[in-house]
């Protein structure tokens, strides 16, 4: 049996502070590879380039993960301010229109850290721009200095819904998971279920209700380690196989899985 194709959106990036070049960390193609025996593949976040129509004939599944911009505030239908940092247009009118594209026709989804975000905002959900600024929250954003293993170090609990999609995929209601972000849930879409909330209320994962297919968002980043990690294993294992289902042309609601 062939392996699944799986599409991880770029991030534009500029080599040497010159060349522009479309990206993807390492970290997300070997979790696909390993964990999902899936074949990886970069989808430029353009729209000059590709269409959401193009992603859907090509891929199995896709995975919406991290990136230095944040989703657009006019998205959601606030000004912009210092404290939403930069941007990515480009990827904004790629990804957003693609969620939901792909929601409706059952394609595996798995967004991670900005791809939880897009997942919320292409369902009409809004965005605080700044976690750690909000009464009460802890400071959610990756550690300034230290190695990459210090970056993505374990940080906080998640407390799971009692018999949820990530409960079950999960085997338990609380798990341990790194925190490399700033921005956050504020108000969930009209069809965003948060099932997971850090100690301080941060959502940190959610699924689309009424979804025909997987369509998970998690705002840790499960790619870091993810073969050998107990919480990201089972979750890209359940996203690998819901990829492989829908390369043999059948479906597998998230909501089943596990």
């Amino acid at each position: 049996m062939s392996r699944p194709v799986i599409g991880i959106i770029g991030n534009s990036h500029l080599i040497n502070d010159t060349y522009p070049v479309q990206a993807s960390g390492d970290m997300n193609m070997e979790a696909l590879r390993t964990v999902c025996d899936a074949v990886p593949i970069i989808i430029p976040a353009d729209t000059a380039m590709i269409d959401a129509a193009d992603v859907l004939t090509l891929c199995d599944g896709i995975v919406l993960p991290g990136g230095r911009p944040n989703v657009h505030p006019e998205e959601y239908g606030e000004d912009e301010t210092e404290a939403h940092g930069t941007f990515d247009r480009n990827r904004d009118r790629l990804v957003l229109p693609l969620i939901r594209a792909c929601v409706e026709a059952g394609l595996p989804v798995l967004g991670i850290c900005r791809g939880f975000q897009e997942m919320n905002v292409a369902f009409g959900g809004t965005l605080h721009p700044e976690i750690r600024d909000l009464p009460g929250r802890d400071n959610h954003r990756m550690p300034p200095d230290g190695s990459l293993e210090d970056k993505f170090a374990i940080r906080h609990i998640v407390t799971l819904t009692e018999d949820g999609v990530f409960h079950r995929i999960m085997g338990s209601q609380t798990i341990l998971t790194n925190s490399l972000h700033g921005q956050g849930i504020k108000t969930a879409g009209a069809r965003v279920i948060v099932e997971g909330h850090a100690p301080d209320g941060t959502p940190e994962a959610i699924h689309i209700a009424d979804a025909p297919g997987f369509a998970l968002g998690v705002q840790w980043h499960p790619e870091f380690q993810a073969g050998l990690d107990p919480v990201s294993r089972p979750l890209f294992a359940a996203f690998g196989e819901a990829a492989g289902a829908w390369a043999q042309g059948r479906r597998m609601p998230a909501r089943k899985v596990g």
